[in-house]
């Protein structure tokens, strides 16, 4: 059983519910490999957090056009769809800001990887954005 902590904010039905249909709609673009599209679903500068192959943590800030070709290269350009099994465990700190862990597995041209990740995301407008990414193992590509 994961133990979330107290953060002070209870969240919504709403809340979830909002939070679960965007991630729909960003695994939905990633799965189309619409790296455009899931540009448009963040916040930037874009901030990462990884740690690379000798064991020290790194860090970046990504703009649009740097997020756009890391993306482009790292989903390459496959014939079939990408599909993602994801558990979602949402830390929400406020009504808009959340903090996502995920465990998912990730398929594409028919090999799978599991991944481990989290994510921060932030309410603008009345829609959800991812701010900053973070992942182990990619800080040698930041």
């Amino acid at each position: 059983m994961t133990f979330l902590p107290d953060t002070g904010y209870t969240p919504t039905a709403e809340d979830r519910a909002s939070l679960d249909a965007w991630f729909a709609e960003y695994d939905a673009a990633s799965g189309r490999r619409d790296v455009r599209r899931m540009a448009d679903m963040a916040v930037f500068p874009l901030n990462l957090v990884s740690d690379d192959s000798a064991g020290d943590g790194r860090s970046a800030q990504w703009d649009r056009d740097r997020f756009l070709a890391t993306m482009t290269h790292v989903m390459g350009d496959g014939d079939q769809d990408i599909t993602f099994e994801s558990t979602r465990t949402p830390v929400f700190l406020s009504s808009s800001m959340a903090v996502v862990f995920t465990d998912s597995t990730m398929t594409a041209d028919g090999h799978s990887q599991r991944l481990r990740y989290a994510d921060i995301l932030l309410k603008r407008d009345g829609r959800w954005a991812f701010q900053t990414m973070i992942q182990s193992g990619w800080g040698d590509n930041l």
